[in-house]
């Protein structure tokens, strides 16, 4: 076999995301060689989704069918044969998939899963192998209820966010599982393994039940981030029996599971060595793919604004999320996202620059950096933190005014967006440092001023990283750096493809403007929050 052949050597990464299956092959190089993509609604139609998922009249209760995305494999499979890929060439396997969903598998499943013929479609055979037909998916809002119990059981919102690195969120896998033993308590017991979708994903290939990884596992509100297990106090609270359903061991994430299952060697002509590597939550994938490093600090300004870290000593906190690192068991990853990105910036090019990007540039370049201390706060939709609406405007003495110029409402809007993700990075334990590069990506990436203002508030260079299907190609290095990980690092793995352009550096000035304006910021953020409790509590 060519598995020691690294000039013909192929990888293979798979991203199931809510819409569509994405696969992307690599080289030895790490150069894309195929590509392909399944889209749900429209490849596959007689399952009648939207947006890749189906909705209750409720619109809380959201779920995808799980054999659907059975289907699409059998369909991506065959498409990348015909688009010429060479299954034979083809040494290891990996993927990712929407974090905090989930996959039921009934009793017996496990004997069929094990003895696939090769005649047959995958999801000819799998079809009836399911104690819960539609799988819950993130968008799920359905367990509000659950998630409170379960902050009260351990001893609050933070008490869980110390142990699993986050508080009680609705679409997490832990109140989901919870729901369904309390709603239906039939369908529960005849459950004999309960799946992420990732590692659900990774047993197709394996022929046999996967474990779950510790990165995709930290965002179930289950797993203690720190012991790098199952906490037993959040498993009691969800279910009876939830550690054998889940599985007794949890695994690193670049780990391989085995070999590939002899039906894909019959089918599709796969090598009988090729090796099936775990899979991971599509936000630790994303992580991997954009070739974060240590100090990077990856920005995404497109419909929400979201950061990713890498973390060492985490503070995990009410209003982010903690996971587990998927390349280093003694770290971590970060991840916080706001709702209120890039339809709030456009609101303020509408209302302040008659809807004109050039005219609101000069706007936001005519202002001081500091903005004359003015700070703004702008939440078209009820924001994650604080949960809220409306805009609130702060002047110089910390007085809230009615309105602003123009020109100092534009900067306020760009600059209160990029202090926050810079304010909540610290909150959770970032520390900006020398070395600090923030990876951009995303539609307003695009704007150099807005470039400039993110290098400025992070006082740090701004490196453009456009990546396409960064979390199906970042499964696809997870592949290869599973098997090559005792020989070298990750980052030496692709030490060819971590530059970028850089597009922005730092004035000499913004450390000076922007260290009391973030803390400012958090102050006045304080308030506004404690303005929302009240109004929830009234």
């Amino acid at each position: 076999m060519l598995a020691n052949d690294e000039s013909n050597a192929t990888y293979l990464g798979f991203d199931l995301s809510t819409q569509q299956l994405k696969a992307i092959a690599i080289n030895g190089s790490l150069q894309v060689i195929h590509e392909s993509c399944v889209h749900f609604d429209t490849d596959l139609p007689e399952f009648r989704t939207h947006g890749g998922v189906n909705q209750n009249a409720d619109q809380q209760t959201v779920t995808a069918p799980t054999v659907m995305w059975i289907k699409a494999f059998d369909l991506i499979l065959e498409r990348l044969k015909i688009n010429g890929i060479d299954y034979n060439m083809i040494v290891a396997i990996s993927g990712s998939a929407q974090q905090h969903g989930s996959v039921y598998w009934k009793k017996g499943a496990i004997n069929t899963l094990k003895n696939l013929k090769a005649d047959n479609f995958l999801h000819n055979q799998l079809s009836q192998c399911f104690s819960c037909r539609d799988s819950p998916v993130w968008m799920d809002s359905s367990t509000t209820k659950q998630c409170r119990e379960l902050e009260q059981w351990v001893g609050g919102a933070q008490q869980l966010a110390d142990i699993t690195g986050s508080r009680a969120y609705e679409r997490f896998t832990g109140s989901q599982i919870a729901r369904i033993y309390q709603t239906k308590p039939e369908m529960y017991g005849q459950t004999e393994r309960i799946c992420l979708v990732s590692n659900f994903c990774a047993s197709l290939f394996a022929g046999d039940y996967a474990p779950i990884d510790y990165s995709d596992g930290s965002g179930m509100n289950l797993l203690d981030i720190t012991t790098h297990d199952w906490s037993q106090q959040c498993l009691d609270y969800c279910a009876p029996d939830l550690r054998t359903k889940l599985g007794e061991t949890l695994i690193p994430t670049p780990s391989v599971i085995g070999n590939i299952s002899q039906y894909f060697v019959d089918r599709y002509g796969f090598n009988v060595d090729c090796k099936i590597v775990s899979f991971t939550g599509d936000n630790p994938a994303s992580l991997i793919g954009m070739g974060l490093r240590k100090d990077d600090v990856a920005v995404s300004l497109g419909t929400s604004d979201t950061v990713f870290l890498r973390l060492t000593n985490p503070i995990p906190a009410l209003d982010g999320h903690v996971l587990c690192n998927p390349l280093d068991d003694n770290s971590y990853m970060a991840l916080i996202c706001f709702k209120n990105g890039s339809r709030t910036r456009e609101r303020i090019r509408n209302d302040c620059s008659e809807g004109d990007w050039s005219l609101f540039n000069e706007l936001l370049e005519s202002t001081p950096r500091g903005n004359f201390g003015n700070i703004g706060f702008y939440f078209d939709f009820k924001e994650i933190y604080p949960v809220i609406s409306g805009d609130f405007r702060y002047n110089k003495f910390d007085s809230e005014v009615q309105r602003f110029s123009k020109e100092v409402e534009v900067r306020a809007c760009i600059e209160g967006q990029f202090i926050r993700l810079r304010v909540h990075a610290e909150n959770l334990g970032y520390n900006i440092g020398p070395n600090t590069r923030v990876l951009a990506t995303g539609g307003a990436s695009a704007n150099p001023a807005m470039i400039q203002a993110l290098s400025d508030v992070f006082n740090a260079p701004v490196v453009l990283k456009e990546q396409p299907n960064s979390a199906a190609l970042g499964a696809a290095y997870l592949a290869k750096y599973s098997l090559i990980k005792n020989e070298m690092t990750f980052e030496e793995m692709i030490e060819e493809t971590i530059s970028g352009l850089v597009a922005a550096n730092p004035s000499l000035d913004a450390y000076n403007v922007y260290t009391p304006l973030a803390q400012r910021y958090r102050k006045q953020e304080n308030e506004i929050a404690k303005k929302a409790n009240h109004t929830l509590n009234v």
